[in-house]
């Protein structure tokens, strides 16, 4: 009899431990495949622009101008022309022109603090790319060249759509919502 007892009693924590065992196993997948799926309906928004007009008095050689006091008036333009888009991330390529430009951004997006601008290797595009698509992030915005900048919009659309910007072009910005896989872009001036 006490035989008998002690196998229902295992019996049953058994089947208990399986229920809730499925259970637990169910709410683990669901848990994955609904990141998935929201990964998957994410709207990103991509905002990317040549960096403002450059200092040439030094001379052509210098492979590292800063802005031209035109291109300081274009940089703080630049923070009213995307203020809509609430940018949270900000990129720039290692010279000092794209890091200017972004900058008076980078101090007046969020109210006290500042942005920290990242630098992404404007060689390694397609690597950008891939980092760029699995981010969290809701608004990007990325300071770049004049063919760095097409370059990495048509990456983004999957279209060979734009060509290099012309060397006194700095007043176009590619705004690039990308939603369920598909990517549209419009280009504003500032």
């Amino acid at each position: 009899m006490f035989d008998i007892i002690v196998r229902k009693k295992i019996l049953r924590e058994f089947v208990y431990m399986k229920i809730f065992g499925s259970l637990f196993l169910g709410l683990f997948l669901f848990t994955f495949a609904s990141s998935d799926v929201f990964a998957q309906n994410k709207k990103l928004t991509i905002i990317l622009l040549r960096h403002a007009e450059k200092d040439l008095s030094g001379g052509a050689d210098n492979p590292d101008p800063v802005l031209s006091a035109e291109g300081e008036q274009r940089a703080q333009r630049l923070v009213r022309a995307i203020k809509k888009y609430k940018p949270r991330v900000i990129y720039s390529s290692n010279y000092q022109r794209t890091r200017a430009t972004v900058t008076p951004l980078a101090e007046k997006t969020v109210r006290g603090y500042r942005l920290p601008i990242q630098q992404y290797d404007h060689r390694k595009l397609d690597e950008f790319v891939s980092r760029l698509l699995a981010s969290n992030a809701k608004t990007i915005v990325i300071a770049g060249h004049n063919t760095t900048t097409p370059a990495l919009a048509n990456l983004l659309v999957k279209q060979n759509e734009y060509k290099a910007l012309g060397e006194s072009e700095y007043n176009k910005i590619w705004i690039i919502e990308i939603k369920k896989g598909k990517a549209k872009a419009k280009i504003v001036e500032y």
